[in-house]
């Protein structure tokens, strides 16, 4: 059987973007059992309530919704359990580091395969105002009917 080979996106966090002003972002491995990685393999997993701590110089992702495999056993895995993030020690430090400054949280952006390894690309953040919410929505109405007038413009010159 051939090996995978490229990106297959599983979960993205889309919340997390409009809630959080990104900083940094990061991939990590993930420590799995193998029925979360069958469950992964199927494209069922849900990252709206994750969120990463730092805990005795690991870093660990909870609440991240991985559900149980359907053809599993009584072996199978909890749904909500904290797993284990693969980073450089550099890395974790200095996400404490920024963490206990205050204002900072990481976030999980996206859950996907590389090259048939399961990772996950967290994100140093920082919460957005209500309204560097409301200014983020309008700079893209804004673009979006910019980029309307040009491709109208472009269709009536034809």
């Amino acid at each position: 059987m051939p090996k995978e080979t490229g990106e297959k996106l599983i979960a993205s966090n889309k919340k997390a973007r409009h809630e959080y002003l990104i900083i940094d972002t990061y991939e990590a491995g993930m420590v799995l059992t193998g029925s979360e990685v069958k469950s992964l393999r199927m494209g069922r997993a849900s990252l709206v309530d994750g969120y990463v701590f730092i805990e005795h110089g690991e870093a660990w992702l909870d609440a991240a919704y991985i559900p149980e495999y359907l053809n599993g056993s009584w072996t199978n895995h909890a749904p909500r359990r904290k797993r284990k993030l693969l980073l450089h020690r550099q890395q974790i430090d200095k996400l404490y580091q920024k963490t206990r400054e205050g204002g900072m949280t990481i976030v999980p952006l996206r859950l996907y395969f590389l090259d048939g390894r399961a990772k996950v690309e967290i994100a140093l953040a920082k919460g957005k105002r209500e309204y560097d919410k409301r200014q983020t929505l309008r700079e893209r109405q804004d673009r979006r009917e910019a980029d309307r007038a040009i491709s109208a413009r472009k269709h009536l010159g034809e």
